[in-house]
């Protein structure tokens, strides 16, 4: 069938992940041919990078602004979207409107309004969006889809979700792009993304009915100041109140962060290492949300952005049962070392109590590599040779749109203090 062809658009943070993989893992089913980008030094780290760490051609580079020019040179089949994420949807529509597929790292967008734009391109166009859920690869996250689906606890009636990010990777979201709620929307969004399309993956149904409350009760000046700090900075690297602090990224003590982020500041800007408690803080780092689903089922969720250890504990209530799973990952900072460590499993126990029976432990394969080793297996979906998958792991648009629609709502529900209807926010053709 020969090579599928790929460009694509934001070099920063989570880039190298796709394209790294193109160029290590996958040279004989796929071909990157060039990348977008605002900024040129970012885009020429990345081609350092292809040419001395894999052995890869440097492609063609592209400024933003010249992002139609590079579909029309190229010709790609598939242009993979991994740019702030407020600015998905432009790039998503324009590549499907010029005639290619999309995979798009998640969150598919960041509100309702752009939400249906993506929706209603690939209705007109008829090209297909790919939306990046490593999570669902995990194996112990497959394990739960197959329990639940081969009906071990019934009809799921209930479930209790509780995430939690540590002082390490839930900070990072504090010192970059993602303190601002225009750009990414909130943590409610950008993270909770992956955690609200399990739920819809494991139980098989949709969101209803959101209704949720958030508040920044930890990061920011103020909360550290009712605490007692008084030695404030703006940013890390060079300041001399950030010694010392746990909190604080300087960038030159990292080479592939100095690379990528402080060497390119004069191109665009961008400060990667704020304080996360200085002002300008606009997201939450404490959230909970309530979730009716379209089967009836209830979520409890919560999150929450400052804790001592990472990773989760959810509970799954059924009409002959329930399902426990208790998991803690790796710890990381964005960019900041081995794409393999990020999200990396640590540590992960299922458990079933039949309604009627003995409890047992439900046992899986571990699986290796980032986010619960569910990156390898993703990637091969998108770059290799994919079998047949029995839990349809692979996610569309309306995957996509259907995980960032919760959060959305959520966002919705804590400005206007009521419940949201998810069917009144977009329109599914």
């Amino acid at each position: 069938m020969g090579k599928k062809t790929y460009v694509l658009v934001g070099t920063g943070g989570r880039a190298e992940f796709f394209y790294g993989a193109i160029a290590n893992h996958f040279r004989e089913t796929a071909e990157l041919l060039a990348f977008c980008d605002i900024n040129r030094v970012r885009m020429d780290y990345a081609n350092k990078l292809l040419r001395e760490k894999y052995d890869y051609p440097e492609v063609d580079t592209y400024s933003s602004d010249r992002f139609e020019d590079m579909i029309a040179d190229k010709k790609p089949d598939c242009v993979i979207v991994t740019s702030v994420d407020r600015t998905h949807h432009r790039y998503i529509v324009r590549a499907l409107e010029l005639g290619c597929d999309v995979i798009t790292e998640k969150p598919m967008t960041t509100d309702a309004e752009k939400c249906q734009e993506i929706l209603d391109a690939v209705s007109r166009t008829g090209r297909k969006v790919r939306v990046s859920f490593n999570y669902r690869y995990a194996p112990h996250h497959t394990k739960i889809r197959e329990l639940i689906e081969d009906g071990t606890i019934g009809d799921v009636t209930s479930i209790h979700f509780e995430w939690l990010l540590n002082t390490r990777h839930g900070a990072d979201y504090f010192r970059r792009w993602h303190r601002d709620k225009r750009n990414g929307g909130g943590l409610l969004v950008h993270k909770s993304t992956h955690h609200f399309d399990l739920v819809n993956f494991w139980i098989g149904s949709q969101p209803d009915t959101v209704f949720a409350m958030g508040d920044l009760l930890f990061y920011g000046r103020e909360n550290a100041e009712n605490r007692g700090v008084t030695k404030f900075y703006d940013r890390a690297t060079g300041h001399p109140n950030a010694e010392g602090d746990p909190f604080a990224l300087t960038l030159d003590d990292n080479e592939q962060l100095k690379a990528m982020y402080l060497d390119a500041e004069s191109e665009d800007g961008y400060i990667r290492d704020q304080s996360v408690f200085g002002d300008g803080i606009s997201i939450e780092d404490t959230m909970s949300v309530m979730v009716r689903y379209k089967n009836r089922a209830l979520l409890t969720y919560s999150l929450n952005a400052y804790l001592p250890w990472e990773g989760y504990r959810i509970a799954f209530n059924g009409t002959r049962g329930r399902i426990e799973a208790n998991v803690v990952e790796q710890s990381y900072v964005n960019a900041g070392g081995d794409k393999a460590l990020e999200g990396a499993l640590k540590g992960a126990n299922i458990l079933v109590f039949p309604m009627f029976g003995e409890p047992y432990k439900a046992d899986f394969e571990e699986g290796e590599g980032g986010h619960g080793g569910g990156d390898p297996v993703l990637l091969n979906d998108l770059f290799g040779e994919p079998a047949e998958d029995r839990f349809r792991r692979a996610a569309d648009h309306a995957d996509g749109a259907r995980s960032i629609l919760t959060g959305i709502a959520a966002n919705i529900s804590m400005a206007q203090g009521r419940a949201v209807k998810v069917d009144e926010l977009v329109r599914f053709s």
